[in-house]
């Protein structure tokens, strides 16, 4: 896939936001209903897992990935429990000893994520907000008052 910096091949047409003003504001309103049905802006914690190839094999990752779908999905259903998302990522450039993932908003980094990392990442840190300490590789905590004046955060 193509990004924004990326040159055109020869003969492709240029990436452009939209053509017609109203094509991209019914795509841009398509986005917004997606973030609402999916609950963005609601969320409490995010975990972002990478899944290899380069930290872990690709079957590795998925079957990671797989794992943390489920037990997420259990720990939303959870009376009162904080929304939890998870996006699966293909580099966190920490390319060694994965799966690794990020826990935000505490900015939890960890790695050698194989089945048993991975299961009391989500046992503890998931659940119950204590990060795994044997795991964690780094911390870089996002600043409360950053994301409240967020675009999009609602203040």
């Amino acid at each position: 896939m193509r990004s924004w910096n990326d040159p055109a091949p020869a003969g492709a047409p240029p990436m452009t936001d939209s053509a017609d003003p109203v094509e991209g504001a019914d795509r841009l309103a398509a986005a917004r209903a997606a973030a609402v049905e999916h609950g963005v802006g609601h969320y409490a914690r995010h975990i972002f897992l990478c899944i290899g190839p380069d930290c872990c094999t690709p079957e590795e990752g998925q079957a990671a990935w797989s794992a943390l779908k489920s037990a997420c999905s259990k720990l939303n259903k959870r009376p009162g429990a904080p929304p939890i998302y998870r996006t699966k990522v293909g580099c966190l450039r920490i390319c060694t000893d994965g799966p690794t993932a990020v826990v935000y908003p505490e900015g939890t980094w960890y790695a050698g994520l194989d089945p048993e990392g991975l299961q009391q990442v989500i046992d503890q840190d998931l659940a119950d907000g204590v990060a795994v300490e044997p795991l964690v590789i780094g911390r870089n905590p996002l600043p409360r008052e950053s994301r409240a004046d967020a675009p999009g955060s609602g203040t």
